[in-house]
């Protein structure tokens, strides 16, 4: 059986900023790519998540806490990684999250606070990160790469069970935001992809992952690897590959690492599969 968490790819010597890479998927690929020979700099909310981190990826590893949604902390970021190891070769934008407990949901019940923090948290943060990866790419001289993560729900909606519909449309602005600056910067050998997932077990989804009809509904809708949720190792082996030298001719695209999720129906009520199942016979 093929095993995505095992893929080796080309990232050798390259200097990667990973904003949002203590835990999750950020962590997962942090790891990965401290293992095969990257020079990472992870940045984190939590001063404690950082110093795990850090004490993980060994001794070329930097980082440091500070809140993604501020201007400075991306520019700090890009600094340290400059300082740090010569130069950014690439950018894995991984900070984000959930703005239920601020107040994001379905939109008839969306507060204001809750609007504002779930856009700040993940699209104003993003294009804050990619703007200073891309000074630097653009004073650097020779291109870069970008990494943006995206969601399924950016295009590709549950309206029962993940109405949550400022997050929706945060994840559906970074691929606009993305494909518009991957065609303004291709010429400069600046490549920016996004990666979507479906529901993967990280702290972001513990309310989903504790929800047995959520569970069951997600057995359905990403039936692969037996119907369950996905865990951060099966995101890393395809973004190694988009941060890799192996990507290189690569940029403006959306790779979904969803289980099947955009190409499934989810749950079908038994009524209306036992109507369709009995036309079939006829």
């Amino acid at each position: 059986m093929f095993c995505g968490m095992n893929a080796t790819y080309d990232v050798r010597g390259l200097s990667v900023l990973v904003m949002g890479g203590t835990t999750g998927l950020g962590l997962a690929a942090a790891r990965a790519l401290a293992r095969q020979g990257a020079r990472v700099v992870v940045t984190s909310r939590s001063e404690e998540n950082v110093r795990a981190a850090l004490a993980e990826l060994g001794p070329e590893a930097r980082g440091f806490a500070a809140d993604a949604a501020l201007p400075e902390t991306a520019e700090r970021a890009v600094a340290l990684a400059v300082e740090a190891h010569g130069r950014l070769d690439a950018l894995y934008h991984v900070a984000g999250g959930s703005g239920r407990k601020m107040g994001d949901g379905p939109l008839h019940e969306m507060t204001d606070a809750g609007l504002r923090h779930t856009l700040a948290l993940n699209l104003e943060s993003l294009m804050l990160s990619n703007r200073a990866a891309v000074r630097q790419f653009l004073r650097q001289g020779d291109g870069g790469c970008i990494l943006n993560m995206g969601s399924v729900l950016g295009w590709s909606p549950s309206p029962e069970f993940f109405a949550s519909h400022a997050y929706a449309a945060a994840k559906a602005g970074i691929l606009g935001f993305s494909k518009a600056i991957a065609s303004h910067y291709a010429r400069d050998d600046i490549r920016v992809n996004v990666i979507a997932p479906a529901l993967v077990e990280t702290p972001m989804s513990r309310r989903a992952a504790g929800d047995e009809e959520i569970l069951r509904f997600v057995a359905q809708k990403q039936p692969l690897d037996g119907g369950r949720a996905g865990v951060p190792e099966d995101v890393t082996g395809a973004a190694l590959f988009l941060l890799s030298r192996a990507a290189r001719y690569i940029t403006g695209q959306v790779l979904a690492v969803d289980g099947g999720w955009t190409v499934s129906e989810g749950r079908v009520e038994s009524s209306k599969l036992e109507t369709r199942n009995s036309k079939s016979e006829t």
